[in-house]
């Protein structure tokens, strides 16, 4: 498989891709700049947020989009709307949001690392339809790719320091029991973030690795999508058929002349589907 550079090196610090018909198809961030990034038919437009870093974006379930930005919550009404800060995530200027998504019960996982990556600075929060803020996971070194099995049984998390990918029974909306789904070698790259097929099945960025490792349910190793670029960030399933899995990379600490083609989306066809993106609840 031979992904294919959907935009250029759009972006220093590409992460956190979504696919949502109802904003107009795949819109991912560009981190440190702040931005919401959208693909058009034209395009590629840009939404500025937070004037810190941006982690990422989901859907709202009554339309409209919420935002995590270092430690601001927004909310637009309108998906091209105007975001308006909602609430903290925290008030240590040496920590910073990342990666999340929603669980099945529409509520908010959002996670963070200190700038410097120093061990157990994050945490990974949660986030309900009201606004309130709870502690699923404390004193984690660089909070990264959160995703969920077809039926909402299990979860998958990537605590990058770890090395590994984590999964989770989900009893009663909780995340219990966590253990190693898969263990990468530190010579194949680091996880980052990740996405859950229809199928069952992980796939997860490795920064510093070139690559996208698909994993069956099992913790096998089924595919590996290799890319042209060392800081692979995230990738989701979109497209109509949710049959296109897209690639964020990044730029983040790579001289001027790194010669490569970081911050660059890629797609890719794996032949497997994605599973459509859960909105927040609130």
């Amino acid at each position: 498989m031979t992904p294919e550079n959907v935009t250029g090196e759009i972006a220093h610090h590409a992460e956190a891709p979504v696919w949502w018909p109802g904003w107009g198809g795949l819109r991912w961030v560009d981190g440190t700049a702040g931005d919401l990034l959208a693909l058009r038919p034209d395009g590629v437009t840009r939404q500025h947020i937070d004037d810190e870093y941006l982690a990422f974006a989901r859907p709202r379930s009554g339309g409209g989009l919420v935002a995590v930005g270092a430690r601001t919550l927004y909310l637009a009404d309108d998906v091209d709307g105007e975001t308006r800060a909602v609430g903290a995530l925290g008030d240590d200027p040496r920590v910073r949001m990342n990666d999340g998504c929603c669980d099945p019960r529409g509520r908010l996982l959002a996670g963070s690392m200190a700038y410097d990556a120093a061990a157990d600075a994050g945490s990974l929060l949660r986030l309900d339809a009201d606004l309130n803020i709870a502690t699923v996971l404390a004193r984690t070194t660089i909070s990264n790719g959160v995703g969920f099995s077809p039926d909402g049984r299990r979860a998958y998390y990537v605590d990058t320091a770890t090395h590994r990918i984590d999964v989770f029974d989900v009893t009663e909306g909780e995340l219990r029991g966590r253990r190693a789904f898969v263990v990468i070698p530190e010579e194949h790259g680091s996880p980052d973030g990740l996405t859950v097929a229809a199928d069952g099945s992980v796939w997860v960025a490795l920064w510093g690795g070139s690559a996208v490792h698909g994993y069956d349910a099992a913790g096998q190793r089924i595919a590996t999508i290799d890319l042209p670029v060392p800081q692979v960030s995230a990738c989701t399933f979109g497209d109509d058929d949710l049959g296109t899995l897209y690639i964020t990379t990044s730029a983040q600490g790579l001289g001027p002349d790194h010669g490569s083609e970081a911050g660059s989306l890629f797609a890719v066809r794996p032949g497997v589907r994605g599973l459509p993106v859960i909105p927040f609840a609130g």
